[in-house]
């Protein structure tokens, strides 16, 4: 089985599902420019382009999505680059 994966620049209409993810991972929402990760649409991650500070969801195995959000948010630490991604992988077992 696998799942649908998108990485794309966060929108205003996203700041609800953003500060919810915050709030899950008692964090802040970073600063500036923000990259988000959704599994079949549902957000997950989150990355501030500048600053590389990120936020997930701490009950779902998302080390790989923020690893992925990192290479996106600097590809010139990894190649990747800034465009719409959408990938599909297989979900990590915890």
């Amino acid at each position: 089985m696998s799942s649908d994966l998108t990485i794309r620049p966060a929108h205003r209409s996203d700041d609800r599902a953003i500060a919810r993810l915050a709030a899950l991972d008692s964090s802040a929402v970073p600063a500036g420019e923000l990259l988000l990760a959704e599994i079949c649409g549902r957000p997950v991650a989150a990355i501030g382009v500048d600053s590389g500070a990120h936020i997930a969801d701490p009950f779902l195995p998302t080390a790989d999505v923020v690893a992925l959000l990192e290479l996106r948010a600097h590809p010139e630490r990894g190649g990747a680059t800034r465009s719409h991604a959408h990938l599909k992988f297989p979900p990590r077992v915890a």
